[in-house]
C-alpha cells in the first residue's frame, strides 16, 4: 500500500472515531441532564415526605431548604436557570441567571404577603 493510501485510510479512521466521540459526549450529556432533573425531583419529593410525615412549621423553613438545595445543584456544577436548566456548567465561571435565581430567591414570594 502507498503511503498516500494508508493516510487515506488513517483519515477515514480518525473521522469515524471523531463521530464516535461526539455521539458519546451527546450521550453523556444527556444523562447528565437527566440526572440533576432526577435529583431535583428527588430533593423535591424529600421534602414533600419530610411535610407530611413531620408536619413542619412555616413557610420559610421550606423556603431555606429549596435554597439550599438550588445552591447545591448549582454548586455542583448544573445550571438551574429556566435558560439552560439541567445543563453541565463550567465550574470556573457563574452564570448570571443562575446567580440572579439565588440571590432572589424567597424575596418574591415575600415581597407578595
Amino acid at each position: 500500500m502507498d503511503p498516500y493510501s494508508k493516510l487515506q485510510q488513517l483519515h477515514n479512521s480518525m473521522e469515524k472515531m471523531t463521530k464516535t466521540i461526539e455521539s458519546l459526549d451527546n450521550d453523556i450529556l444527556e444523562i447528565l441532564k437527566e440526572n440533576t432533573e432526577l435529583k431535583v425531583e428527588n430533593q423535591l419529593l424529600r421534602e414533600k415526605l419530610d411535610k407530611i410525615t413531620a408536619r413542619k412549621g412555616p413557610e420559610v423553613v421550606k423556603t431555606q431548604s429549596g435554597l439550599e438545595s438550588l445552591k447545591q445543584i448549582y454548586n455542583s456544577g448544573y445550571h438551574i436557570c429556566n435558560m439552560y436548566y439541567g445543563s453541565h456548567r463550567d465550574l470556573n465561571s457563574d452564570c448570571m441567571f443562575c446567580i440572579d435565581i439565588l440571590d432572589n430567591f424567597g424575596n418574591k414570594k415575600n415581597k407578595r404577603n
